[in-house]
């Protein structure tokens, strides 16, 4: 190790997965992931044949190690669609487009990862004729589930959540309403999408007046929920670090209706606030 850091090398354990809602985010398939109840499982020891990979830690961190070497595994051997479907607590879009240039993703690995408050990063060296320079970015809470898909940046980027996370947050929300979430292990008590009560800092129209959120005083707003129109789920911004996602609803009695859901940006990415009636 050379007293520089982690350097970890393992075999994936974890299930073939798929994405459970069609839509412009998602190819059509059948079944759902079923990789959050299995990858939180002891890594297995890597066969002779099996992919393997590195990666650094400027501190020793087993659990880091075993989380990103499980992902980063899958990575190199998934094709987008199945590793969309493990990596279900991100945006389709965004799992296309940030994993698109693997060896720079792997590139980065291979370096020191360093701990930043409720995340690991990774800075790739600079950029080549093969890979591009990137930031890599891993939340301590994915990492704790024993399976931790990355964020991945441009080089020099600012780091952060994209308003496709925003509309995929209302995308979860409404899954889990229908009964048929993305993931099994998507519920509130284990992967929370409704604004925390306290402290009551609620204010998308800037007020100056904080409150509580609507949604977390009143969690049966939204009810009746059939289906919704994935296709359709847009958003927009309202002022810094809150937007307006608007999507399509089906109720019980079959009649559809538009509902505004207003999100705002945490460290963890998007809770939702308040929805329409």
């Amino acid at each position: 190790m050379g007293g520089l850091g982690l350097l970890a090398t393992v075999a994936v354990a974890g299930c073939d997965s798929a994405v459970g809602i069609e839509g412009t985010d998602y190819d059509t398939d059948t079944g759902r992931s079923a990789a959050a109840s299995t990858s939180a499982a002891p890594p297995a020891r890597p066969r002779a044949g099996e992919a393997a990979v590195t990666v650094s830690l400027a501190t020793p961190d087993s659990e880091t190690a075993d989380a990103l070497t499980r992902w980063a595994i899958d990575l190199q051997e998934l094709p987008p669609q199945r590793l969309a479907g493990k990596c279900w607590m991100i945006s389709p879009q965004d799992v296309e487009s940030m994993y698109a240039d693997k060896q720079a993703v792997l590139a980065a690995l291979a370096e020191p990862g360093v701990p930043d408050g409720g995340t690991v990063v990774w800075q790739s060296p600079a950029a080549t004729s093969a890979a591009a320079a990137v930031t890599v970015v891993a939340g301590r809470t994915d990492i704790a589930t024993g399976y931790a898909c990355p964020r991945v940046f441009p080089a020099g980027a600012e780091t952060g959540f994209t308003t496709a996370d925003a509309r995929h947050t209302v995308r979860r929300y409404l899954a889990r309403s229908t009964g048929r979430p993305l993931d099994p292990a998507d519920r509130e008590a284990a992967h929370p999408l409704v604004c925390a009560a306290s402290p009551a800092t609620w204010d998308p129209t800037g007020s100056g007046r904080s409150s509580v959120p609507p949604l977390s005083a009143t969690p049966d707003k939204l009810t009746g929920v059939r289906s919704y129109a994935d296709q359709s789920i847009t958003s927009e911004q309202l002022r810094t670090g809150y937007l307006a996602v608007t999507a399509p609803v089906t109720d019980a009695t079959g009649a559809q209706q538009e509902r505004t859901f207003t999100v705002r940006e945490t460290d963890q990415g998007y809770c939702i606030g308040d929805v329409s009636p």
